[in-house]
């Protein structure tokens, strides 16, 4: 099984959204920097959903009946916060009756210029038995990541099947990779990038994905 999948592979209309969100000249307008995100989610949120259980559903029309397939699976998508709330948001325009989980997470700077991540936030429903879709924009160090994952199946159980989706990756690829179960977990990343900064910036990347969002922070 393969676990991981990279959109930008093929050319489509995603990568126009991609390459916009990287042009450091528009990166002055964070409307279109979080409706592109937002773009990049409904989109990975469509190849997902090809993934998902159906069931059939009889649907009376005003002239006969159809019978349609549904997605059977019960969806909770969950983000780390700030930064993943347009990312999110793209994700829940489609699967618009999933549940939702929110964890704050942030990085603790150590004097040696290295970093702690510190889960600071729990808040979702139950995800025993359910499919997760846990969302990042930014799947940088895969550290991050990992810790969320790990406080989300403490607090709220296991999840049958946990999609992680990121906008742009590098080096957390192989670290999502190494501390999961390929039978349970998959990787959905529109784009992977080479390169790690020393303070773990992905390169060429495209910058803070929450300044860029939200407005630089203190």
């Amino acid at each position: 099984m393969n676990m991981v999948k990279i959109l930008n592979k093929e050319n489509t209309i995603l990568n126009k959204f991609l390459a916009q969100m990287r042009d450091k000249g528009v990166h002055n307008d964070s409307m279109r920097f979080r409706r592109n995100m937002e773009r990049v989610g409904e989109i990975m949120a469509y190849e997902i959903s090809k993934k998902l259980n159906y069931k059939t559903r009889m649907v009376e029309t005003p002239l006969g009946i159809a019978a349609v397939e549904e997605i059977s699976d019960k969806v909770v998508i969950a983000t780390i916060l700030r930064a993943g709330l347009p990312f999110h948001q793209g994700f829940l325009n489609y699967f618009d009756d999933a549940d939702n989980g929110f964890v704050s997470a942030y990085r603790k700077s150590r004097p040696d210029g290295s970093f702690i991540v510190d889960v600071e936030y729990v808040s979702t429903s139950s995800l025993t038995g359910k499919t997760l879709i846990l969302v990042d924009p930014m799947l940088a160090t895969g550290t991050s990541l990992m810790l969320v994952y790990d406080a989300l199946i403490r607090r709220a159980g296991e999840p049958d099947h946990t999609h992680f989706a990121a906008a742009f990756a590098s080096e957390g690829v192989d670290y999502v990779l190494k501390h999961t179960n390929p039978e349970k977990c998959t990787l959905w990343c529109a784009a992977v990038d080479a390169e790690l900064t020393s303070k773990s910036y992905i390169v060429p990347g495209i910058g803070d994905a929450g300044d860029l969002a939200y407005g630089v922070k203190l």
